[in-house]
């Protein structure tokens, strides 16, 4: 079965030129032209992977509200903010509102395949076997590599695919610094140090949100990041 790409774009003839390129990949391709037509979509149906823009003809902001209300929807659908808009500001409040990506759209075409391919990559674990050597236990925290499901408590944290890498990342070695390179590197992603904060503190709130007592990602100053066995 053909991955489906959702499309959410305002411009007919860039929604269309997308859509080709994408369908000739082999991908089937869902197009919207308001956040509102997608968002009833995705309520029936959620689509593998998301393209969304941000400004969504007047809703100037509508692709960020979108990328949210899908993020409520499903934790794990891969989403790639792909916008005119360059600068820092929308970069980072894209990825902090739980994208896995952000392009440009004078990002060539072959680049944006190249990165779909890579999220989806990622997705595919999703649906591996599962095997015991694929689970790691660090006391209350669960992480299933195989289809990217963590659990703390016997409670799920409903992590993004960027989040649930850099738990894993910290939870591997309990006790060892990780710096924000490595965070990025094991993460797949490329942002600045804010939004690596950021991120960090979004899993923080999810864990917090399951259990108020839960510190075990210790924030060493200057260096990065370590996870802290429980007592």
């Amino acid at each position: 079965m053909s991955r489906r790409i959702a499309i959410v774009e305002d411009e007919p003839a860039i929604r269309a030129n997308y859509a080709d390129v994408l369908k000739k990949q082999g991908y089937e391709v869902a197009a919207y032209g308001t956040r509102a037509e997608a968002l009833t979509a995705f309520r029936n149906r959620l689509p593998d992977l998301a393209l969304i823009d941000i400004g969504l003809a007047d809703d100037i902001d509508g692709g960020f509200t979108l990328c949210r209300e899908l993020r409520a929807l499903s934790a794990n659908v891969p989403i790639i903010f792909l916008s005119a808009r360059d600068s820092d500001f929308d970069i980072v409040a894209g990825l902090r509102l739980g994208a896995d990506d952000y392009l440009t759209k004078d990002a060539s075409l072959p680049h944006l395949t190249a990165r779909i391919a890579a999220l989806f990559r990622r997705s595919d674990l999703l649906s591996a076997p599962h095997a015991v050597e694929d689970v790691v236990e660090r006391g209350k925290l669960t992480l299933d590599l195989k289809r990217l499901y963590a659990q703390w408590d016997g409670k799920r944290v409903d992590l993004t695919l960027t989040e649930f890498w850099m738990v894993h990342t910290l939870a591997r070695f309990p006790g060892h610094v990780k710096d924000r390179d490595s965070l990025m590197r094991d993460a797949k992603i490329v942002v600045d140090d804010a939004t690596v904060t950021s991120h960090i503190k979004r899993i923080r709130r999810k864990f917090i949100a399951l259990d108020p007592a839960f510190d075990c990602i210790a924030t060493v100053y200057g260096m990065g990041y370590r996870w802290n066995a429980e007592e």
